[in-house]
């Protein structure tokens, strides 16, 4: 199967081995028979695959991270409960020795929280930069202690898209990953993996899930990053827990797993110590919206063109930030890295004050009013009042989160009602 419609319906699952059931069943099961003392020993030890403990492993969330891991073009990848569980093993997984991470101000506002805040209490540090494209600025940021830059593809709100090919070889020439939040354009409209990318990571709840209906994340290793360079002892120092001190068998990750020691360590060290499992249910939902994601998103593309277009003409809309449109700045890279279009959300400003801002999030009619992107229906939120509201002021307005910002994430509805739905809930903000 090499088709990336045919991968998304069919990828990583042999109905022969579940009762030739032609949908991936839900194992509503938290523990599974190893049958013998010899297979019970190959599961504790990772010598052997199988499930034991759906803590774990379990056979329908193996579906999920197999077909995940094949759209993305990885070698593996590991289910967790959300996505900002998924950026926080990544990330601590790669640093969790101590040293630091360079990152782009404009993240989503839990990652900014997680980075500036909450990982330097495990000796995990960020070095922020101003604009992530600025490779200068970025290769200036690089020391010694750094383990990983981190970027999202397409930037929450502001739609920026990143360079990931010059960042990766930025990343490379220093012998650090790169790791990317692709949540926004989903694996069918953009591969990181194949310009570079290292690691992705993405909230499963948005454009995957595509239905508002189910909380997830994952973490999709490529297999192409040396772990054993010197920077990373994490992978290369003897970890009981890969090993079997009665035999006096000792390994490092490295020597267990090879090229997938990152997803290995993450579901071993993270998941199964941490515990934030993915829900055998939430993944099967997740599947089911795998089923139709190229259609969902061809169609809620469209949509957004049509939304910024329009919002573009409206005399109390001050900016639209889209980088899918044709004046946009980052034309060229979106022609190279998004020829299907660049995503389903976009934001824009408005002339009035927090008071307009209100009545027009309390004045929709077909948008929801929801901190969520990625869904079958349209959704508004303002985003220096809830999705960003933990990021430090100055770097809020440094990405143009201000007040007077809204976020849309566009839906399947008709394009011609959420228009109209914006025009009278706008038209109405301003009324006298």
């Amino acid at each position: 199967m090499t088709g990336f419609n045919t991968q998304r319906i069919h990828a990583g699952y042999d109905p022969r081995q579940h009762a030739n059931a032609a949908n991936v069943p839900i194992y509503a099961s938290a523990a599974f028979d190893m049958v013998t003392e010899r297979q019970a020993d190959g599961l504790a030890s990772g010598e052997i695959d199988g499930f034991s403990y759906s803590r774990c492993g379990n056979p329908t969330i193996d579906v999920l991270e197999k077909r995940l891991a094949q759209l993305e073009g990885g070698i593996g990848a590991v289910a967790v409960a959300t996505g900002m569980a998924a950026v926080s093993f990544a990330l601590l997984a790669a640093a969790e020795m101590g040293g630091n991470i360079i990152a782009p101000t404009n993240l989503y506002g839990a990652s900014v929280d997680a980075l500036e805040s909450f990982f330097p209490h495990f000796g995990v540090h960020s070095n922020f930069v101003k604009n992530i494209n600025d490779l200068t600025e970025v290769e200036d940021a690089i020391n010694d202690e750094t383990k990983a830059i981190f970027a999202e593809s397409v930037a929450n709100p502001s739609t920026e898209v990143t360079d990931i090919e010059a960042l990766a070889q930025v990343a490379h020439r220093h012998g650090i990953p790169l790791i990317v939040d692709n949540t926004f354009p989903t694996p069918y409209l953009f591969r990181p993996i194949e310009h570079g990318a290292d690691i992705v990571v993405h909230s499963t709840t948005k454009g995957i899930s595509g239905h508002g209906d189910a909380l997830g994340g994952v973490v999709i290793d490529s297999g192409n990053f040396d772990w054993t360079n010197g920077k990373f002892p994490q992978f290369t120092e003897k970890d009981i827990v890969v090993s079997d001190e009665r035999k006096g068998v000792w390994r490092s990750f490295s020597e267990a797993y090879g090229r997938e020691a990152f997803v290995r360590r993450v579901r071993i060290k993270y998941v199964r110590t941490f515990g934030a499992v993915q829900s055998p249910f939430n993944a099967y939902l997740q599947l089911l919206g795998l089923d139709t994601l190229s259609e969902r998103e061809d169609k809620a593309v469209s949509n957004a063109v049509k939304v910024a277009h329009h919002l573009e003409s409206l005399p109390h809309v001050k900016q639209v930030y889209y980088s899918g449109l044709p004046d946009s700045d980052q034309h060229e890279l979106v022609a190279k890295y998004f020829p299907k279009g660049v995503g389903t959300v976009l934001s824009f400003l408005l002339d009035g004050d927090e008071s307009n801002i209100r009545k027009v999030v309390e004045g929709v009619k077909v948008f929801t009013y929801i901190p969520n992107v990625g869904d079958v229906r349209s959704m508004i939120v303002n985003p220096a009042r809830v999705t960003h509201r933990e990021v430090p002021a100055a770097y809020r307005e440094a990405n143009g989160v201000s007040d007077n910002l809204l976020r849309l994430s566009i839906g399947l509805e008709d394009a011609e009602d959420l228009i109209a739905d914006l025009d009278q809930a706008i038209a109405g903000a301003f009324e006298e």
